[in-house]
């Protein structure tokens, strides 16, 4: 009888099923190993707008993992397989810190990146302000939240927006990144799905993960 169980090939993208212990819940997650640093959190946006097989989360784990780096996305309690009801901000907080601890036990690492979708960039904002050792905060079409507060990120923050989304005015946005010393890549000619550009996307964050990884190894 032949061997039927499944053979990685070197190189090849498999994530595996990752368990999130959160009070009494477990959220599902989709984890991928990497010893390049940091490893990166991928927060998907809130119930209702998508989870973690949203396409551009999947693009952004699958280009990363690609570059050798660890990833974690996930989905909040009440979507998908995720115990529990679809929470508020802070339930949406206390399961992406949930998410990151674990990936940070997982990668043996004591600092990650964290990257967001859409509306969840003010959880992703939430998370860096509780753990400011964070390694770096990536906003995907950022929305719903104050320009304010992104002006006050203090840590290494790209943002990547369509030029026809619409969700953020492009020239606020713009100047709220660089206020915080970041940096707003802005694909042309796209709208918020990334239709045209969804793997620029992906390589935008994996760029993004290695000038992290070459910055803190120069410290």
């Amino acid at each position: 009888m032949s061997d039927s169980r499944a053979v990685v090939s070197k190189g090849q993208f498999l994530e595996r099923p990752t368990l999130i212990p959160v009070r009494e819940h477990v959220l599902e997650g989709l984890s991928h190993r990497g010893d390049a640093q940091p490893p990166l959190l991928i927060i998907p946006p809130p119930p209702g707008q998508g989870g973690m097989d949203h396409p551009a989360a999947a693009e952004i784990a699958w280009a990363a993992a690609r570059r050798g780096f660890a990833t974690l996305r996930f989905n909040f309690r009440g979507v998908g397989a995720s115990q529990g009801a679809p929470g508020g901000p802070e339930d949406r907080l206390e399961d992406g810190e949930a998410a990151l601890r674990v990936l940070e036990e997982n990668a043996q690492v004591v600092t990650a990146a964290v990257a967001s979708l859409g509306a969840s960039a003010s959880t992703a904002c939430a998370l860096i302000h509780l753990h400011p050792g964070t390694s770096g905060l990536c906003l995907i079409s950022p929305s719903d939240i104050p320009l304010t507060d992104l002006a006050r990120v203090r840590v290494p923050l790209l943002a990547i927006a369509a030029e026809m989304d619409g969700s953020l005015p492009t020239a606020a946005l713009g100047a709220a990144v660089a206020e915080a010393g970041g940096r707003l890549e802005l694909m042309p000619e796209d709208d918020a799905s990334f239709r045209r550009h969804l793997s620029e996307v992906g390589r935008a964050v994996a760029r993004w993960l290695e000038e992290l990884g070459s910055d803190s190894a120069k410290r």
